[in-house]
Parts: structure tokens; sequence; C-alpha cells
């Protein structure tokens, strides 16, 4: 095994907690509240499995998959300890122990907005969008969005120079296919987020799981066409479930795509009537 420096270990160890079979997020958080680091956590986990009764011990991750997944494929690998964690995102009740980035980590902790909506968008929408992205740009804003084809990909495009994707699979699995080019735009030029392990395939359970990411690195979220059973309106719950403020395009009623941004602003959401989007 290697021998790392306390840094890299203590990326391993978060690691191999997370990664091990049966620990979950809200686990995670309470046994290292509880024990005060991973590493203690981890030299814990057998006496843990007795006490509870278990007849097989818990399959830990090991520290060589923890250390060769650390190595892959040129990601940075951030720790809810280290200083570039996006510290609105570690707000959040959930917040992943660890995140995968792939290119400019110094913008993880700008002030940002989400852009999100119908994967199937009008032409109008996808313009209105790149119109919103553009005027949070030039205020300094940084744009995340999900990669999606629709909206999401016409506000990535439109921010391209300070612009984050959060992807719902491992960050070497880009999805949709055809936006290959624009994932490496992204990574040139911004920064891709993944939560799930380098290699992981996206699966639809992931996509709400990603959603939360998207909202929790937000202090808002604008949504752009979402139909009324949509992933877009998952990421709005969360948003005001975390504290976040929530912004809507209305559009025509008989639409499918605008029934969702319709019900928003009945609900509360802030009303986007104007490409001057002012975030508060």
């Amino acid at each position: 095994m290697l021998t790392l420096p306390a840094s890299s270990q203590e990326l391993v160890d978060v690691l191999r907690l997370i990664r091990s079979e049966n620990i979950g997020i809200k686990t995670f958080r309470s046994l290292v509240e509880f024990y005060g680091s991973a590493s203690k956590t981890l030299r814990h986990i057998p006496e843990l499995a007795a006490r509870g009764g278990s007849k097989r011990p818990i399959q830990l991750c090991s520290a060589d998959k923890a250390e060769d997944e650390s190595a892959k494929y040129g990601a940075k690998l951030l720790t809810y300890l280290d200083p570039h964690y996006p510290k609105l995102l570690s707000q959040i009740t959930d917040a992943p122990p660890v995140i995968s980035v792939l290119g400019n980590i110094e913008i993880l902790n700008r002030p940002a907005a989400a852009i999100i909506g119908a994967r199937n968008a009008s032409l109008n929408g996808k313009i209105f969008a790149k119109k919103i992205a553009e005027n949070l740009l030039n205020n300094d804003f940084t744009v995340f969005s999900g990669q999606a084809r629709g909206i999401d990909s016409a506000a990535h495009e439109s921010a391209i120079n300070s612009t984050i994707a959060v992807i719902a699979g491992g960050i070497d699995n880009i999805y949709p296919p055809e936006n290959t080019k624009l994932y490496h735009k992204i990574a040139e030029n911004g920064a891709i987020i993944a939560e799930l392990p380098i290699g992981t395939a996206p699966q639809s359970r992931h996509f709400p799981q990603r959603n939360r990411i998207i909202s929790g690195l937000s202090i808002a979220s604008i949504i752009i066409e979402a139909g009324l059973k949509s992933g877009s309106l998952i990421t709005a719950r969360m948003a005001a479930e975390q504290n976040r403020e929530v912004f809507a395009v209305p559009g025509f009623s008989l639409d499918p795509r605008s029934q969702g941004c319709n019900r928003l602003i009945k609900e509360g959401a802030y009303l986007v009537d104007n490409q001057s989007t002012k975030l508060r």
C-alpha cells in the first residue's frame, strides 16, 4: 500500500467510508460526528457491526480501491474538509462527503445561480435561457446546470466562460453522448462536478440525487419550461427546502412545458418576465 501525506490519507479515509457497504450520507455524517473523523470511524466499524448483531462484517472499501479512484481520470476529489469544497453546498443537510471536479476548482465558491428546464425545450425557451445566462455572466455570476439537452445546454453554452455542470454518473461518463463537445468545453473553461464514483454509468435514480447538488450550489434556481412531473420541479422543491430562492418563467397555459413553471409561480416562486433577472 502507498504511504500518503496526511491530506491524501484523509481523502482516502473519507472515500473508504462513503464507498463502503450500507454507508449512506446520513450514516456517514452520524458516524463522523460521533467518532470525530473518517479515520477513527473506520477503526470502529467491525465493533459496530458486531454490536448490531450482524452475521457478517460490513464490507469496507479497501484503501487500494480508494487510492485508485483518487488517481483516476485527472479529476480532483474534494472532501467536505477541503477549503475548495463549495461552502454553499456544505450547508445542505445531505451534502456529499466527497465530490469529483474536472476543471477549475477556483470557481466553485463564486456567486452562482442555476438555470434548468425542459430537455425538449422550445426555441424561444432556449433563446431566453441564453439571455438569462448572459445577464448572469455579465453580473459576475457563475451559471450552474445539469448538462442535459435543451435548456441546460443553452445555459451552459451562453455562459461557457464561467459555467459548472453537475452530472448524474461518474465524472468520466458523458451524458447525453451528443454533449461530448460541450462537456469538454465546460471542463476547459469552467468545471464538471460529480458525486458518484468514477466509472459509474448514470441511471434514472441518480438524477434527483444530482439535482439536490445543483440547487445546493446556487443561491437561486431559475426554471424555464418544466412539465408538472419534470425533474426541474424536483430541483425547485429541493431549492426551497434548502432555503434557496426559486425563479420561474411563465408560459402559455396549454403548453405542457409551461405548466410546471406556472404552478411554481402560483406557489410563490419569483416570476421572471425579462432577461434582467435580479437575484435577491
